[in-house]
């Protein structure tokens, strides 16, 4: 019963710190897979990504006690029965680098990005450079804002993409003569699945 109850505890741990990122997780496959409109939809999950990192650690430190207390001495003489796969410390170790991998995904996701620095910008005599900032609905880690820079620094005309999921916006500076402000909102919210809800604009003239 014992076992069982470790075997759980270890899945519980795994889970909740899967889930505890979920909600970082679309914007990379998103972006991997070239595939638009995944990244906000979970982002719902990310006011409850504290609880669920908690949880995951009471879990796998549930586990750890179980695995490392000190086990009852046999008086009967019985052989001892070889510790099943998940019940070994290598198992354990496995699990909980997992979890801590996963809990951590936000703060290194944007290695799974190309550049944020938009490839062969050049600003001549003719460039009309404009600034705005736009108001983005979904972002909720350095993920999104990853996804929102690489995705609308695809776009020629692009100069500057500068995202923050903790205020919620987009600064990007861009050549108004080559691309719109509406092919940089179509490309965003088809993109990366968040909603541009406003902007305000600057000219930098």
């Amino acid at each position: 019963m014992k076992d069982q109850d470790n075997k759980k505890a270890v899945l519980t741990g795994v889970l909740a710190a899967l889930a505890a990122s979920s909600c970082c997780i679309p914007p990379v496959v998103a972006a991997l897979a070239g595939v638009g409109g995944l990244g906000s939809n979970l982002s719902w999950i990310e006011p409850f990504r504290p609880y669920l990192i908690g949880l995951a650690i009471i879990a796998i430190g549930y586990a750890w006690y179980s695995n490392l207390k000190p086990k009852k001495e046999d008086d009967c003489g019985c052989a001892i029965e070889k510790p099943k796969w998940f019940q070994t410390k290598l198992f354990l170790i496995g699990m909980t680098l997992f979890a801590a991998i996963s809990i951590s995904f936000p703060y290194y996701s944007g290695v799974f990005f190309k550049s944020n620095s938009p490839s062969k910008f050049q600003v001549n005599k003719g460039s009309q450079l404009e600034e705005v900032i736009l108001n983005i609905d979904g972002m909720t880690c350095a993920g999104c804002e990853h996804h929102v820079n690489a995705t609308a620094n695809k776009l020629k005309g692009v100069q500057k993409s500068d995202a923050s999921y903790k205020k919620g916006k987009a600064r990007i500076t861009f050549d108004k003569s080559i691309v719109t402000l509406k092919e940089i909102e179509e490309a965003i919210e088809e993109g990366t699945g968040y909603t541009i809800t406003d902007y305000k604009k600057k000219n930098n003239e």
